[in-house]
């Protein structure tokens, strides 16, 4: 039997921090594939990509991308505190993504685009090609999810779909998971590996909805199974924090064991947001 802390969480349970040495690295665009309309794949490679590491899910790298005009970025130093910015003059165009795939054997890192916004990131990942260079930091650090759930929920947009498809990915072939991924229409759909027992609802996000409103309809619907479950939401801000208030507000969530997160937030950029106990 596991033991449990002093809030009754069962420490097999409990997620774990881990921080790493903050890197800056250069690499080769290796390859770049479409994996739907909106959502492209770069695998990128090269001798600094050796020694990286990325052992959560959800863990994120920041990539630095050229102002208009300018073929190379604006790039940070690294100091004994981790990167350190330009104190005056124009600051590094950086955006957090996911480690999608991590190959130490072929020397591979897969990112992948949501292509959804304007900006410099999909400008940047809509005409790279392969030989071009990239620049990315990170992780500093990975929360490390146990497995050891009767269930886990994942829901996310198109932002967050690369961590989700990661974790189903990760989860052993005997857990239990229900996901729950709001994109544009069917061509958005992407294949998902996963442990056989494993529920996957695309929720289709009408013309002119307000961001993530089909998955708070379809979290509202869904038949919540029996035992203990580890949520994970990934989404438009907004979004994000009211699907996180029905799970602990209306569901009687553990609280302790949802985890939202806003990987982007309507009229701004470069947010990122959470929304944890």
């Amino acid at each position: 039997m596991s033991d449990a802390d002093d809030t009754g969480v069962l420490s097999d349970r409990l997620p774990k921090r881990q921080r790493h040495k903050v890197a800056l690295r250069k690499l080769d665009v290796l390859r770049v594939t479409d994996l739907s309309p909106s959502m492209r794949r770069v695998t990128l490679g090269g001798p600094e990509l050796e020694g990286f590491i990325s052992l959560g899910f959800d863990d994120h790298v920041k990539m630095f991308f050229p102002a208009a005009g300018e073929t190379r970025p604006i790039l940070p130093t690294v100091g004994p505190e981790g990167l350190a910015f330009p104190q005056t003059g124009p600051r590094p165009l950086a955006r957090d993504f996911t480690p999608r795939r991590h190959d130490p054997r072929a020397g591979e890192l897969d990112i992948d685009f949501a292509l959804l916004h304007a900006g410099p990131a999909s400008h940047w990942a809509s005409a790279v090609k392969p030989g071009d260079s990239a620049w990315i930091a990170g992780p500093r650090g990975s929360f490390i999810v146990p497995f050891e759930f009767d269930w886990h929920l994942l829901v996310a947009d198109e932002t967050g779909l690369p961590a989700l498809a990661r974790r189903l990915e990760e989860l052993p072939g005997r857990a239990r998971a229900i996901a729950l991924v709001e994109v544009g229409g069917a061509p958005e759909k992407l294949p998902l590996h996963h442990p056989p027992a494993t529920e996957v609802i695309w929720a289709h996000r009408a013309a002119g909805a307000e961001p993530g409103a089909a998955l708070l309809a379809a979290l509202r619907a869904l038949d919540l199974p029996a035992g203990d479950y580890f949520a994970w939401i990934a989404c438009e801000s907004g979004a994000a924090k009211q699907l996180r208030s029905v799970l602990v507000d209306e569901r009687h969530a553990n609280r302790k064991w949802v985890r939202a997160h806003g990987y982007w937030r309507r009229g701004a950029v470069g947010v990122h947001d959470d929304f944890d106990a």
